[in-house]
């Protein structure tokens, strides 16, 4: 190519560059809408976890089959990095329009499939065998959709505006389960619970066609990025990216320093507070899920402008110290914030625990204690796995003993009797247990301003991480990088937060058990991204 060629892919990328920059906000809102459409895909499903558990595993132990729904939203996770890995090549190589109009049409195709998909009732095995196909299908496109994005907006930014502008794309993530969320509250509060069990469900997952038809529309209209057109005219463009990424010691460090020096945390602290929270509401604290999802919707009202804050705030002081103060504050917040939403959330189980304690003496409850032995115990055979799930479905705190050759359970400081479920239950009602099927009745503004709390410490780590991650990873990788470190760091650790806090929870008999997994990785990334991460507020994203 000659110099003069090459001067006037400069002159027209200068200009282009200069355009774009008075469309800031068409790229943005088109990038973001896109984005936004493609969560709703992936957390429709996460939304109704716990409804799902009995669609399309077996019943007979409800703590197993709310484990086995747990796990196949996570199993959405597994393929995630594989994703960023197939995606980011492609991103690179072929550009990051091109890309993500891939990945969206793999989300919606999957999303719609497991709206027809037939229940356990009607299909047996092959009903959550083919789900977690879908599962993995979806993980496997938001793996190359969310750093498309993010790349292609930090491309289109100024340099002094990039952690603002980034920051609407970390907005869609929380936008797309508040669309999941209102979406599913509108099917429930419109036909009988009857109906939504029968049919209803679907609704969300077939009516996202008309998703993914609109956000096609939208991102087909989209210019490539005028850092990617620059790369490629000059030539600097990796002919093997992956290799590339994982192959140069100094890249690797900084996919190793940006999974556990900044997504590490901010993956447990976004997950336990937006989606493990829901989970708690309802399989703990016994609300219904109407009450549960218009609490959560109001505190990711009130929350999500912060994601913004954060993202501008970052252009002036840095993306660092956001980052790591966010994670630090959720290390030390996130238990006294659980125990909030316990005491608020249900005041009368509340009262009951604080002064019931249960024990359970029994010899066979060893291979029961691991955190996956439930998962694979459908029908609840052993008496002691019986025992545990009756405990937990009513959130009654536990602990057990391996001091008797015979199941006994024991409650405060009476003599233990064997164990039998109706006398069990009418012994814990005498000492306040609320009734199953008892409504909660929560303190709703405290329960919303505990929510808005675990709201604002995800905005904290995620506001700034976009700009953070792009300015990282040199252009020549950047897309594959920005995507393997993103989804590392969400799919395999953030990801199975939930699952991970509800097994332990199972498994030990303590309510907020499973929250030491948020805050040992919070407090971890807080450590070594205050040692390791660079500070990158602005840097020359074209090198």
């Amino acid at each position: 190519m000659s110099v003069q060629s090459v001067h006037s892919i400069h002159s027209d990328t200068a200009v282009a560059s200069h355009r774009l920059d008075r469309d800031t906000k068409r790229i943005i809102f088109a990038a973001a809408l896109g984005t936004v459409f493609e969560w709703y895909d992936f957390f429709v499903y996460g939304s109704l976890a716990a409804f799902f558990s009995t669609l399309f595993f077996p019943k007979g132990n409800e703590t197993a089959a709310l484990l086995a729904a747990l796990a196949t939203f996570g199993a959405g996770f597994v393929l995630r990095p594989f994703g960023a890995i197939v995606f980011g090549r492609l991103g690179d190589l072929v550009g990051r329009k091109k890309t993500f109009l891939v990945t969206m049409l793999v989300m919606g195709l999957a999303t719609a499939a497991v709206g027809l998909l037939p229940t356990f009732e009607a299909f047996g095995w092959w009903a959550p065998t083919i789900l977690v196909g879908l599962r993995l299908l979806q993980g496997l496109a938001v793996g190359g959709e969310f750093g498309g994005a993010v790349t292609y907006v930090a491309e289109h930014s100024d340099a002094d505006r990039r952690g603002f502008t980034t920051s609407w794309i970390q907005v869609t993530a929380t936008l797309g389960l508040f669309l999941s969320l209102i979406v599913i509250l509108l099917c429930r509060s419109s036909m009988s619970a009857e109906s939504f069990s029968s049919w209803g469900w679907r609704i969300p997952f077939v009516g996202s066609m008309a998703l993914l038809v609109l956000s096609l529309y939208i991102r087909l209209k989209l210019h490539e990025s005028p850092v990617f057109q620059q790369m490629k005219a000059e030539g600097k463009g990796s002919t093997s990216p992956i290799a590339d990424t994982f192959g140069d010691r100094r890249n690797l460090r900084l996919v190793l320093v940006a999974i556990f020096g900044a997504v590490a945390g901010q993956a447990v602290i976004w997950y336990t507070g937006h989606f493990y929270s829901l989970y708690f509401m309802t399989t703990v604290l016994k609300m219904s899920l109407e009450q549960a999802n218009l609490y959560l919707l109001v505190a990711l009202a009130i929350g999500t402008p912060f994601f913004l804050l954060f993202g501008w705030l970052s252009d002036k002081i840095g993306r660092k110290p956001i980052i790591i103060a966010g994670c630090a504050l959720s290390a030390l917040l996130i238990n006294p914030l659980f125990q909030g939403l316990a005491t608020y959330g249900n005041p009368a189980l509340a009262d009951f625990r604080s002064k019931t304690a249960v024990v359970i003496h029994a010899n066979d409850c060893t291979e029961d204690q691991s955190l996956f032995g439930q998962l694979f115990s459908p029908q609840a055979a052993k008496e002691c796995t019986r025992a545990k799930s009756f405990l937990t479905t009513r959130a009654v705190p536990y602990v057990v003993k391996a001091d008797s050759a015979s199941l006994t359970i024991q409650i405060g400081d009476e003599a233990a009797a064997p164990f039998d479920e109706a006398k069990l239950l009418r012994a814990l009602t005498e000492r306040g247990l609320p009734a199953l099927k008892a409504p909660a009745e929560p303190n709703g503004p405290m329960v919303i301003a505990v929510l808005f709390g675990l709201v604002f410490l995800a905005t904290m780590v995620y506001g700034p991480l976009g700009a953070l991650l792009v300015e990282l990873f040199p252009v020549r990788i950047r897309y594959s990088g920005v995507s393997v470190a993103l989804q590392l760091g969400n799919g395999w650790i953030g990801g199975f937060a939930p699952f991970v806090a509800t097994a332990v929870v199972i498994s030990t008999g303590d309510i907020f058990g499973g929250l030491w997994y948020t805050i040992a990785f919070a407090a971890s990334t807080a450590i070594i991204g205050a040692i390791l991460l660079p500070e990158t507020r602005g840097r020359d994203i074209n090198s």
